[in-house]
């Protein structure tokens, strides 16, 4: 089994080295030719933990190769997984121009080849886009000649070789056994269970999803507001829900930590919103997410605001540690709002360096924070510069760093995991 994968991004790059690393030749595809070469140089194009050894033994292997032509792609190789971005658009519904702009390539393409292909779509998108996808490609190859899936990928950015290797299932969603057959041999080695649905279930699953991580996000962060306000501890109360594994089905997210931000849950939300009110069903729990998380921001900031200090520390640029991802960062919010409040920033994130920032990520950071070079520094810049230090990234490494602060640097902890941290009698408060 052959396989490209057209879209270089978090999803692509990740399931292009693993799938080497199972022994499938590889062909990524992608627009752009920086990051054509990147990959074809063995280079990973982002920033994920493991990612770049796998790349790399996969290019000295000569089963990772990259390319930018969608002809060259399809015609070498059996299988193409399409996991190019969908974006929102302004009102919040999905743009999928890049989808369908790649499956009419990919259909040209198969047109040409004169023989079946199968196209698996990977890109997170609402029910009915893969029967769209699949209008589109019998009009450019012809009728029959592709056979089509839809096949959601469930990759936490930081961890998503892990979530690769070791998924709660696969889900398949198709009627082509053809296209069943082969993504059970694509991914054969892997030991979790396989779901066959139809292609609009498997699409509505990577929503319902993606909106479940979104609730419980939201819904950590207002019991922490409210337990904050009553002098209750919010994390010992949610210590006790997330014991729950019989009710309350899973504990990763079920925290009061920071806001949820890039690339997935909040376009997510967004486009579930757009579609329930164009279809006239209230749905007033997720039209509440994205302002009760909004409120969240607004809390973070009242607190740095409370301290009367202005000299701010920010530990966390991106929207989560271990990736470079600035897209909806809360982080990049808090600090655009910290600035135009008159606070002095500076920002310590080993994983960003504005030089290395590429396509929506380097727009998205260009946009609010143009000036970032000026604001990023070190440990040592830091520790230098800070009054007060705010938390936003889920990081034990960074324990040390805050026990060297001085006794009278205030603390602001927007991340639960460091709630351990010893206080040493400094002001420290969480902002939940």
């Amino acid at each position: 089994m052959k396989v490209s994968i057209f879209g270089l991004g978090y999803v692509g790059a990740v399931t292009l080295a693993c799938l080497s690393r199972s022994g499938i030749s590889v062909v990524g595809v992608d627009v752009s030719k920086e990051k054509v070469d990147t990959v074809a140089s063995g280079f990973s194009p982002i920033i994920e933990e493991g990612l770049a050894e796998l790349l790399l033994a996969g290019v000295q292997s000569g089963r990772i190769t990259a390319t930018t032509s969608a002809l060259e792609a399809v015609r070498r190789t059996d299988v193409s997984f399409i996991s190019v971005g969908t974006p929102s658009r302004a009102d919040g519904s999905l743009d999928l121009t890049y989808v369908y702009r790649v499956c009419a390539d990919i259909g040209d393409a198969i047109k040409a080849k004169g023989s079946k292909h199968i196209v698996v779509l990977r890109s997170t998108a609402l029910p009915g886009t893969t029967a769209e996808c699949a209008r589109i490609l019998d009009r450019h190859a012809g009728p029959g000649l592709a056979e089509v899936a839809f096949n959601p990928e469930f990759l936490r950015e930081g961890q998503a070789i892990k979530d690769f290797d070791s998924p709660a299932f696969t889900i398949i969603g198709t009627s082509s056994s053809p296209a069943e057959n082969a993504l059970r041999m694509i991914y054969c080695q892997l030991t979790a269970p396989v779901v066959v649905v139809r292609e609009q279930e498997a699409e509505m699953i990577k929503y319902a999803a993606n909106a479940w991580h979104a609730t419980k996000v939201v819904f950590g962060n207002e019991v922490g507001r409210l337990a904050q306000a009553l002098s209750v501890d919010g994390k010992a109360v949610m210590d006790m829900i997330v014991r729950d594994t019989k009710l309350n089905i899973s504990p990763t997210y079920l925290r009061p930590g920071f806001s949820y931000g890039g690339s997935c849950l909040p376009k997510d939300v967004r486009a579930l919103n757009a579609i329930a009110l164009s279809h006239g069903v209230p749905v007033p729990l997720l039209n509440a997410l994205a302002s009760s998380n909004a409120a969240h921001i607004d809390h973070a900031i009242q607190a740095v605001l409370k301290t009367h200090k202005r000299r701010v520390g920010l530990i966390g640029l991106a929207f989560k540690a271990g990736t470079d991802d600035l897209r909806e960062s809360p982080s990049v919010e808090l600090a655009e709002r910290l600035i135009g409040k008159g606070c002095r920033l500076r920002i310590l994130d080993p994983a960003v360096s504005q030089a290395k920032l590429v396509g929506a990520n380097k727009r998205a950071i260009e946009e609010h924070l143009p000036h970032l070079d000026e604001l990023l520094c070190d440990e040592a810049g830091l520790l230098a510069h800070a009054e007060v230090v705010v938390i936003t990234h889920n990081h034990k490494l960074y324990a040390a760093l805050l026990d060297r602060l001085s006794p009278d640097v205030e603390i602001i902890n927007l991340a639960e995991c460091m709630a351990e941290i010893p206080r040493k009698g400094r002001a420290y408060a969480g902002a939940a």
